[in-house]
């Protein structure tokens, strides 16, 4: 009876284990959303810079510093400041649809396979009561999410 009690013991102690791990591990969505926000809390103070500098490296080589800065100037700008920002949705992907934008008349296109999550919020701006912010994050090599391009609508 002692041998089967300590066999008992011992699955309750492992299960606990194995629960508590999958607890502790955070869901990609999550952890993609943190990396987001603290993304937008830059460009939310007009550090366009200190955007572009956190930003994926998948941004990065599509995108200089300088015309990143200029794009988001043209982008949020017109809106104004942000009012409040409410999460609307979070979507897994292995694969981000290719992302193309226009700066200074150059066409720049990126995107790619691996982890992705689509981040969406419902946001007020100053001079847009209604707006949807997208942010389309990327798992870097380093296995740090990070912001790989960003839309307003």
């Amino acid at each position: 009876m002692t041998q089967a009690r300590g066999f008992v013991v011992a699955c309750l102690v492992a299960c606990f284990a194995v629960v508590g791990a999958a607890v502790a591990a955070q869901a990609p969505e999550d952890s993609a959303q943190a990396a987001v926000e603290s993304w937008l809390r830059h460009v939310d103070g007009g550090d366009y810079s200190a955007s572009w500098q956190q930003a994926a490296s998948s941004l990065k080589g599509a995108v200089r510093q300088a015309q990143w800065s200029q794009m988001l100037e043209g982008v949020r700008a017109p809106v104004g400041q942000l009012v409040s920002r409410k999460l609307r949705s979070r979507q897994y992907t292995e694969k981000m649809p290719p992302t193309t934008r226009t700066i200074g008349g150059k066409v720049y296109t990126w995107g790619g396979n691996g982890p992705h999550v689509i981040v969406e919020f419902d946001t007020v701006f100053a001079n847009k009561a209604a707006a949807v912010e997208t942010v389309l994050s990327a798992m870097d090599a380093d296995g740090v999410w990070r912001a790989a391009a960003y839309s307003v609508r």
